[in-house]
């Protein structure tokens, strides 16, 4: 069951630049979201607690992160990248756009 949750995520995470799995009151994953918007990115969200195989995913994301809670994950062109502070020290470090440009989530 542990590798079909996680070739789920897996192939989830590659249908889209960016790939955001949370759930629906997760204040962090409502900050990369905002953050991801106001960039100018178009993502995807996977709202594990409106998910059926929800629970499943959480696991996998949780071997994959290190981490539980492993919300938000973020995944950009199919790579994880990491949770929230992952996220705001590659932005703060200005290497979060490039690598959205890199992965086409990004024109300009």
């Amino acid at each position: 069951m542990a590798a079909a949750a996680d070739g789920g995520v897996s192939r989830l995470a590659s249908q889209r630049a960016v790939v955001i799995f949370g759930t629906s009151n997760c204040c962090m994953c409502h900050a990369v979201k905002t953050l991801f918007s106001e960039l100018g990115v178009g993502w995807a969200v996977h709202e594990l607690d409106k998910d059926p195989g929800g629970k499943d995913m959480e696991k996998a994301l949780a071997r994959m992160v290190g981490r539980s809670p492993p919300v938000p994950a973020v995944f950009i062109g199919g790579k994880l990248v990491g949770p929230t502070d992952q996220i705001m020290a590659l932005h703060l470090r200005g290497k979060l756009v490039p690598l959205l440009r890199e992965a086409g989530a990004l024109w300009l």
